[in-house]
């Protein structure tokens, strides 16, 4: 449901490109009616488009990039009567993808399931979960989103002999009442977490939490965006486990960016999400959500079916090496395939949604002379978050579908793939020996581990998974119980996008994350550039979610296909986009707020 600019707004309700200079939303909106039935009639061929015909009669998109953003871009722009072709270097999906372990499959059954890293879908997520509802699946009501199950269990482990917390899930796994044992150790870890922090340190915490929580936009962006979160939070000179928990966790556990240079912005909204989402304001489900099966199969590859079936053409294979520019608009992409062959694009519109790092090799001088706002891209960070997956003999106890690994160097989070797919290892996967799957997400490379006494960046991928099996067991077993003796481990898989090279002695990464640094909201582009048929998509791009994440990728891919709507005069209603839900009790204070910011005054609370 949309709405027009001089409504009430609702956090419950999305919020929609922008208009044209000069034009109210209820002018773009105009048209809604025709706009569906453009959707209904048969994609026609494109029509060749000369410089100087009206906007509206181009209708061929290439989209560079098949991965979130790509592919949400390309989901709402064939919805609206547009030709779609989207060219993809590796493969659909992007980093959301499954990686098949390559030979793994015996007997007629699928290889081994890998993955860039676990699928997480937050309760204040709205952009994806919209996208999912429309990609319909045989005997889901609600399509693609009905393969999203809610997290139940999650495990925040410790090291050194501290006992875990277990949150939210209490009883016995086969739902049988109470379990004592886990009821004990959660109360026991949740007793010794508050006596470890100082209630000086906690009640700083809070503060600085009521703080952001109050802080108007016009402070978080003038303030906070270019203040590191390590400062924020004063975590200097504080105890070990105030830094272990307040500034490194909730930064690289979380978000894989470094506590000293994260925007405390960008930290502090995803925790203000996550607090407001678990209360059940502005979710669109429970607090935390993941996937009945390998993300493909649940996800990516019914979308890539349902896109072909509405005429999107997707062409795997194919890299951008260059956009060539003519009168002021790029009129054509220069594209390589892996043997070499290249090859010529051309369309009417054009959206690059590949990640920062690729997309910023294309900023040739004919490019930034048109837009030098783009140069900023050159100056936005990467950080690595990939996956490494153990495959399992038997499933383990004492794990439950989501765990922590606090006080891991190299910041571990890891799901137990039994506890949430509704599939038999051991007749649809591999050599029939595998029963189980631990996940993991690796969110630093830079800390020296605890067997090689090395960074992950310098580990072979052989001693990456060995140091990630003693950290995961240095957390779980710190009592004195077994849970992951050596003989449950079958096989490990790690992301593929890791190159090892032994004459170094270090690796690379094909596919690194962007991550928010303390002032790279100005450096960001936005989905519509200077040049009039370029628009950006990716989780590099300025977006409500302010994160690189599948929804922040998502909502610029939607972004970008209002963007180009507009400049197309389309009459075709635009995508809905949703803000991150704002309570309004608070508007009163962040009112407050942006007259004391304007005068140089801190925030009421910030004592």
């Amino acid at each position: 449901m949309s709405r027009s600019d001089d409504d009430k707004p609702s956090n419950e309700q999305p919020i929609n490109g922008h208009p044209r200079p000069g034009m109210s939303r209820r002018q773009v909106l105009y048209g809604t009616a025709a706009a569906g039935a453009v959707t209904l009639l048969p994609l026609q061929p494109a029509r060749a488009a000369a410089a100087g015909t009206k906007s509206a009669g181009k209708k061929t998109v290439v989209v560079l990039g098949g991965g979130m953003s790509g592919l949400a871009a390309a989901h709402e722009l064939i919805e609206r009567g547009f030709n779609v072709t989207v060219f993809e270097r590796k493969a659909l999906g992007g980093k959301a993808r499954s990686i098949p372990v390559p030979g793994t499959g015996k007997q007629g059954r699928r290889d081994l399931q890998g993955e860039h890293g676990f699928r997480f879908f937050p309760g204040f997520y709205r952009n994806v979960p919209d996208t999912m509802r429309r990609i319909p699946v045989p005997g889901n009501a609600n399509g693609v989103h009905d393969n999203m199950i809610d997290l139940t269990s999650t495990r925040i482990s410790r090291n050194a002999g501290r006992s875990d917390i277990i949150v939210p899930e209490l009883t016995r796994p086969g739902g049988t009442g109470l379990d004592l044992d886990v009821l004990k150790e959660t109360l026991t870890g949740l007793t010794e977490q508050v006596a470890a922090i100082p209630a000086s340190e906690l009640s700083l915490f809070v503060n600085r939490f009521i703080v952001y929580l109050t802080s108007s936009d016009e402070r978080r962006l003038g303030q906070w965006e270019r203040l590191p979160w390590w400062d924020y939070v004063k975590a200097e000179g504080k105890s070990k486990d105030y830094r272990a928990i307040v500034a490194r966790f909730l930064t690289r556990g979380l978000v894989a960016v470094k506590e000293e240079v994260a925007s405390t912005r960008t930290v502090g909204a995803m925790g203000q999400a996550f607090l407001l989402s678990g209360l059940g304001l502005g979710a669109d489900g429970g607090l935390a959500r993941m996937l009945n099966a390998p993300t493909n199969e649940a996800w990516i590859d019914p979308w890539v079916t349902y896109l072909r079936s509405r005429g999107v053409r997707f062409e795997v294979g194919q890299t951008v090496e260059a956009l060539d520019v003519a009168s002021g608009r790029i009129r054509s992409a220069h594209l390589i395939d892996a043997q070499g062959k290249r090859r010529t694009a051309e369309a009417d519109w054009f959206v690059c949604a590949m990640p920062v790092e690729r997309a910023r090799a294309l900023l040739s001088p004919a490019i930034l002379a048109l837009d030098p706002s783009l140069a900023g891209m050159n100056d936005l960070h990467t950080e690595w978050m990939n996956g490494l997956q153990f495959f399992l003999r038997k499933s383990p106890h004492g794990i439950d579908q989501e765990v922590n690994f606090m006080d891991s160097p190299w910041q571990l989070t890891a799901v137990l793939q039994s506890r949430l797919w509704n599939r038999d290892f051991p007749r649809d996967y591999g050599d029939g020996q595998v029963t189980d799957c631990l996940s993991l997400d690796i969110s630093d490379w830079d800390t020296p581990g605890i067997v090689t006494g090395r960074p992950a960046k310098e580990c072979s991928p052989a001693e990456v998974a060995k140091e990630c099996w003693a950290q995961m067991k240095d957390h779980l077993e710190d009592t004195g119980r077994s849970v992951l003796p050596d003989g449950l481990l079958h096989s490990w898989f790690l992301d593929p996008a890791i190159a090892w090279n032994a004459a170094t002695r270090r690796n690379t990464n094909d596919e690194p994350l962007m991550v928010n640094t303390v002032g790279s909201w100005a450096k960001r582009p936005r989905s519509r550039t200077r040049i009039p048929n370029l628009f950006m998509a990716g989780d590099y791009v300025q977006t409500n979610m302010d994160l690189a994440t599948m929804e922040g990728a998502n909502e610029s891919g939607r972004a970008a296909a209002n963007a180009l709507l507009d400049a197309a005069d389309s009459p075709a209603k635009p995508a809905d986009l949703w803000k991150l839900y704002q309570p309004p009790e608070l508007d009163g204070l962040k009112k407050l707020d942006a007259q004391r910011f304007r005068t140089g005054l801190p925030n009421l609370f910030d004592t």
